[in-house]
C-alpha cells in the first residue's frame, strides 16, 4: 500500500522555532547540520503535550508513566522484538544512559571501542564515564560500511572492555546485519566484555533494510548487551528528554536496576508523555508518512549531487535522515563544511568531528522539504563551479 509522504513545514514557520537548528546561524544560512527534522509533530504527540499543559501536568516523572507498555508494543510491531517490560528503565537522554551504563561496566582507564566515523558525542561520553576511547574504524567495502570484527577482536584481546555500538550507524546510515551483530556478540562474550548499543535511529529504517535490535541478534547478544533508545530522533522530541535503557538477561538487568534512583528521576515528564504517544499504534501512520518523505529525499539527494556536485561521493543510507558525503575530490580541505558555511551559506556538520575518517566529509540532514534540499545542493554546486 502506498503512503503519502509527510510534508515539511514552510521555512518561514520553521524560523519561528527556538531550537538549535534555527537559532545557531543567521537567516541567510540554510541549516542542515544538527539532527532536527522540519516536520510538524505527530498529532498524537501534540495532543498529549497540549493536554498536559492544560492540566498543569508539569511535575515530577512517576516511576511508570506508561512508556514501558508503549515501547513494548512498538518494538513488537515495528521490529518483531519481544521486550520484557520489567527490563526497561528510563533516563534523561541516550548519551546520559550510555555514560551511566559505562560507569557500571568499566573501571577508570578501561578502553571502550568505537567504530568511526561515528557520532561525535561518543568521543565525549566515554571519558565522562572515566574510560578511554579505542578507535576501530568501519570497513568501507566500496558498496557498504561494515564492522571490522577482526579489529574489534584484536582490541578486546588487547584489553578493551566494552564496545559502544551505533545501530543504526550515525553518520553512515548503516543498518548492521543480524549476522554481523551476532558475530560481534560472540567475540565480545569470548573476551568477557560488554556492548552498549545506541539505537536511537532504529525507528527510521528505510525500505529494503531490516533493523535488528542488538539484544535480539543472538542469545550471546542478549547476555552481553545493553540497548539505549528514544523516540527523540524519529519524532523530533530531543528537547523533551526521555530515553530507555533495555536489557535481556538477569545479570545485565541487575546492573541497570542498581543504577542510582537519580538516573531515572532525570527523565523529563513531557519527554515521557511524548514517548508514550509516539510509540502508540496511533502514531504509526505518521511515522510511515515521514519514512516515505525521507525515502524520497535520500534518493533526491543522490540525483541533486550528481547534477550539481559531480565530485561528491554519497552512498544512500539504509536508515535515518543523515547523509555522509565525501567531498575530498573538490579540494575544500579537511573540513569542507567550514568553507561551505562561509561561502555558500549552508550549514552542514563538520566531518572531522566524527573522527579522522571524516576528513574531507560533511554530514547533511535531509529531514527537510525537497525545496530546501534542492536549494542547499544548488548552492554547493555554485560553489563547486566558482
Amino acid at each position: 500500500m502506498s503512503v503519502t509522504p509527510l510534508q515539511a513545514l514552510p521555512v518561514d514557520q520553521l524560523r519561528q522555532r527556538s531550537s538549535t537548528k534555527w537559532r545557531t546561524y543567521p537567516e541567510d544560512v540554510l541549516p542542515l547540520f544538527v539532527a532536527e527534522t522540519d516536520f510538524a509533530p505527530a498529532p498524537e504527540v501534540t495532543a498529549a503535550l497540549l493536554r498536559a499543559v492544560e492540566l498543569g501536568d508539569t511535575g515530577y516523572t512517576p516511576p511508570d508513566p506508561g512508556i514501558t507498555t508503549s515501547f513494548v508494543g512498538f518494538a513488537e510491531r515495528r521490529f518483531g522484538w519481544t521486550v520484557d517490560p520489567a527490563r526497561i528503565r528510563t533516563t534523561c537522554d541516550v548519551m546520559m544512559g550510555v555514560v551511566e551504563l559505562l560507569r557500571q561496566v568499566t573501571a577508570p582507564g578501561d578502553r571502550v571501542i568505537v567504530t568511526p566515523p561515528v557520532y561525535p558525542p561518543f568521543y565525549d561520553c566515554i571519558p565522562e564515564a572515566g574510560a578511554v576511547v579505542e578507535r576501530v574504524p568501519l570497513i568501507d567495502t566500496g558498496d557498504a560500511w561494515e564492522l571490522d570484527l577482526a579489529g574489534i577482536e584484536a582490541a578486546l584481546a588487547d584489553g578493551a572492555r566494552a564496545v559502544l555500538l551505533c545501530n543504526p550507524h550515525n553518520p553512515t546510515g548503516t543498518v548492521h546485519s543480524r549476522e554481523s551483530l551476532a558475530a560481534l556478540a560472540a567475540i565480545v562474550e569470548a573476551h568477557g566484555a560488554v556492548v552498549v548499543s545506541d539505537e536511537i535511529h532504529a525507528p527510521l529504517v528505510n525500505r529494503g533494510a531490516v533493523f535488528t535490535p542488538f539484544l535480539a541478534a543472538s542469545p550471546a547478544a542478549a547476555r552481553v548487551g545493553y540497548a539505549v533508545g528514544s523516540a527523540s530522533k524519529a519524532f523530533n522530541t530531543a528537547g523533551l528528554k526521555c530515553a530507555l535503557m533495555v536489557t535481556a538477561d538477569d545479570a545485565t538487568t541487575a546492573v541497570v536496576r542498581a543504577l542510582p534512583a537519580e538516573v531515572e528521576w532525570r527523565t523529563g515528564l513531557f519527554g515521557a508523555i511524548a514517548a508514550v504517544a509516539a510509540f502508540s499504534p496511533e502514531s504509526d501512520a505518521w511515522l510511515d508518512a515521514q519514512l516515505a518523505a525521507l525515502d524520497e529525499n535520500r534518493v533526491l539527494l543522490a540525483e541533486l549531487l550528481a547534477e550539481h556536485v559531480p565530485g561528491a561521493r554519497y552512498r544512500i543510507p539504509d536508515a535515518g535522515f543523515l547523509a555522509w558525503i565525501d567531498l575530498s575530490a573538490l579540494d575544500w580541505g579537511d573540513n569542507p563544511a567550514a568553507k561551505i558555511l562561509r561561502e555558500a551559506k549552508v550549514a552542514l556538520h563538520f566531518g572531522p568531528h566524527f573522527g579522522d575518517e571524516g576528513k574531507g566529509h560533511v554530514r547533511l540532514n535531509f529531514g527537510c522539504s525537497p525545496e530546501v534540499l534542492r536549494a542547499a545542493v544548488t548552492r554547493l554546486g555554485a560553489l563547486a563551479r566558482s
